[in-house]
């Protein structure tokens, strides 16, 4: 009797080993075609809004549209996930937002129309919390860090991707056609989306309101949950917002556009790896959350007067290097003194509350860029990230 117990336990070892040989690449690939139809068109969109007659206030409206519907959706998002126990629905329904958002921008060619399917991209977005537990559930809970660091590359690699093709196709066909790349993208992604394997059992129980208000009360949480906000306003002011419609004005093509997107991201691949790895262990979380918050300050400050794209590429990759350092020690701080049941908890609250930065980044850049110019736009990010060292260095603890 021993010995079937041990064939059928050693078969369904086997059974579970091949099921995983193909479920984590496919995950992967789900992945990378979601987060590039939602950044192929990014290069190009303020600029492509620009052109069909958008103020810069409207202009900003657009991209903050993104933020905002992820403020909102972010949290009951993730507790009716929680509640169902369903991730997959979530990450089809994700990927089909993607699709319908970037099929409408493609189509409608009036910046009313941009606003309100770039707002459903938001939407596709707030469904990226079903995709990192779903793709942990594969691992061993030993394991959890290591899955959020491949799922978290693999988000990296497909908007890399994205920036650099959507910019070469606008380049080449036109810059409304970046939405059919990404249309084609969410096309291929939604179809393999019903090959995700979800696992029958997440060891996860749905918050409660209680159990979320008495996260969201923790101070620390609440600190840097307010310099993400901070931080959010300044990059999508810029890098996401207006620094494409900069880069046009001095004459930089779609291409360009692409790769100033694709220049400003890959640092912070690297600059992340190495946050609390390398610089947090020699200088302190607080040194470096203070030094991230003036890099990005000084990158933003100096765009208004440049008017050499390579300039650009430079000025936008040190920024990179500065986000990349910031997020994961604010990330890290928010959940240190939460207790391990509730960090799920903490970490929805701050990525929705950081979508206020998103939000209102670009939006009030557009408003002062409307009455006042565009350099006085940058000049309030600049401003937004000093503001942000300062209050790191005033609020964050010593011994963090």
């Amino acid at each position: 009797m021993l010995e079937y117990i041990i064939i059928a336990t050693e078969r369904n070892a086997a059974a579970d080993m091949k099921r995983n040989t193909y479920r984590i690449p496919l995950f992967c690939i789900v992945t990378g075609l979601y987060w590039f139809s939602l950044y192929a068109y990014v290069p190009i969109l303020s600029p492509y809004a620009e052109s069909l007659g958008a103020s810069y206030k409207m202009v900003g409206m657009i991209i903050g549209s993104y933020g905002f519907t992820q403020m909102l959706l972010r949290i009951p998002l993730g507790i009716i996930s929680d509640k169902m126990g369903n991730r997959k629905l979530f990450i089809i329904s994700g990927i089909a937002f993607s699709l319908i958002s970037s099929l409408g921008m493609w189509f409608f060619k009036n910046p009313f129309m941009i606003l309100i399917f770039r707002a459903l991209s938001g939407v596709a977005a707030s469904s990226w919390v079903a995709y990192t537990i779903l793709f942990s559930s594969y691992f061993e809970p030993k394991d959890a860090s290591k899955a959020l660091g491949i799922i978290n590359a693999v988000n990296a690699l497909g908007q890399v991707s994205a920036m650099l093709i959507g910019g070469y196709a606008a380049q080449q066909f036109g810059q409304g056609d970046a939405f059919l790349v990404a249309a084609v993208s969410g096309v291929i992604g939604l179809a393999l989306s019903f090959g995700v394997v979800e696992k029958a059992k997440i060891s996860r129980e749905p918050v409660t309101v209680p159990e979320l208000l008495s996260v969201t009360s923790n101070r620390d949480l609440l600190v840097v949950s307010g310099l993400a906000i901070l931080a959010q306003f300044l990059t999508f002011a810029t890098v996401y917002g207006f620094t494409p419609v900069a880069a046009k004005n001095i004459g930089a093509n779609d291409v360009q556009l692409g790769l100033l997107t694709a220049f400003s991201t890959l640092p912070t691949i690297f600059s992340s790896a190495a946050s609390g790895t390398v610089f947090s262990k020699r200088y302190g979380e607080k040194k470096v959350i203070v030094a991230s918050f003036i890099i990005m300050s000084a990158s933003c400050a100096v765009i208004p007067f440049i008017n050499d794209i390579n300039m650009l590429y430079l000025s936008q990759a040190v920024g990179g290097l500065g986000r990349g350092l910031l997020f994961p020690l604010l990330m890290s701080l928010g959940i240190k003194s939460i207790d391990s049941s509730k960090r799920a908890t903490a970490m929805g609250f701050f990525q929705a509350v950081y979508g206020i930065g998103m939000f209102i980044g670009p939006v009030f850049t557009g408003l002062i860029g409307d009455a006042l110019g565009l350099f006085w736009g940058f000049m309030l990010s600049a401003a937004t990230g000093f503001a942000g060292a300062i209050i790191s260095y005033q609020l964050i603890k010593e011994e963090c």
